[in-house]
């Protein structure tokens, strides 16, 4: 009784097709390219460069928080040498620089 009742409904209504299952597929994808995939590549561009334009005497500001001045890079361009004051200075790895501040932002701290 029950069975033939919901078969029946089920002949009448429209079954959804292939084509709006890759649709919507295709609509994710566009959503996700731009929303996610795209603003993140463009971040690591922009870190790339900016850890190739540093050089000897920039001060830049670390993941850590630390703000110094650069003193050496080394040859294999993987560490830097940051001088914090005139006695203190740390070797960190290039990556972990997160800005290149204007000059003489030491001097006004």
């Amino acid at each position: 009784m029950f069975i033939s009742q919901a078969h029946a409904a089920a002949e009448g209504a429209p079954q959804g097709g292939g084509m709006q299952l890759f649709i919507m597929l295709g609509l994710f994808a566009v959503i996700f390219y731009f929303m996610i995939y795209r603003p993140q590549a463009k971040r690591v561009k922009e870190h790339k460069n900016l850890m190739a334009s540093m050089g000897k005497g920039d001060e830049v500001l670390t993941g850590g928080g630390l703000v110094g001045k650069i003193t050496k890079i080394s040859e294999d361009n993987d560490f830097i040498v940051i001088a914090l004051s005139a006695n203190n200075e740390v070797t960190i790895k290039k990556d972990f620089v997160t800005a290149v501040l204007p000059k003489g932002t030491i001097q006004s701290l």
